[in-house]
């Protein structure tokens, strides 16, 4: 069962947050502002913050420039994941995945049959790692970022969790690079 190990230290870690979407702005952008209330609450550190319009190229262009800032650890998306035709963001970020976090999706969908049952099926969240920077696609509701937040990313970016967590592995995560 997982836990969190108090003897540990707290590690904050650095998000983006990215924001799909045709039609929202700043003023509106509820579920990009659910994201950055819940990991500021948890003590992490916003990064950045956009949002950008449901086009492949434009998604994966920011997601490459915030990969290759080493001043981000990790970029969560909220928009597109679903299975219309304006629907990319799931595409884009697999063209800057290095590897995918398959297991990620796996349990997003779990967590979301037991809030909205077998409409879970319709969500394509997905999560990789590129250039040692974790990335994270989830769907553009204020739910399932919640979901995805309190279920699985805070417990996954506090190294004081345990048996395991991503924290602990963020170091190793781009060590094929430095191999000579």
């Amino acid at each position: 069962m997982s836990r969190i190990d108090e003897s540990l230290d707290f590690i904050p870690v650095h998000i983006a947050i990215l924001t799909v979407s045709d039609t929202r702005t700043p003023s509106d952008d509820r579920s990009g502002d659910t994201l950055v209330k819940r990991l500021t609450d948890a003590g992490h550190i916003l990064a950045a913050r956009k949002i950008v319009k449901d086009e492949r190229d434009l998604i994966a262009q920011q997601l490459q420039s915030w990969i290759d800032d080493p001043d981000i650890d990790v970029v969560i998306s909220t928009g597109g994941t679903g299975l219309t035709g304006r629907d990319v963001t799931v595409e884009a970020h697999r063209d800057v995945y290095e590897k995918e976090i398959d297991a990620f999706g796996t349990v997003f969908t779990i967590v979301s049959m037991n809030k909205i049952g077998t409409s879970a099926v319709q969500s394509r969240a997905t999560g990789g790692v590129a250039n040692g920077t974790y990335l994270f696609a989830l769907p553009g509701s204020t739910g399932a970022c919640k979901d995805a937040w309190d279920e699985i990313l805070i417990k996954q970016l506090d190294k004081r969790h345990r048996p395991c967590n991503f924290v602990e592995i963020l170091p190793r995560l781009d060590e094929h690079l430095r191999r000579k």
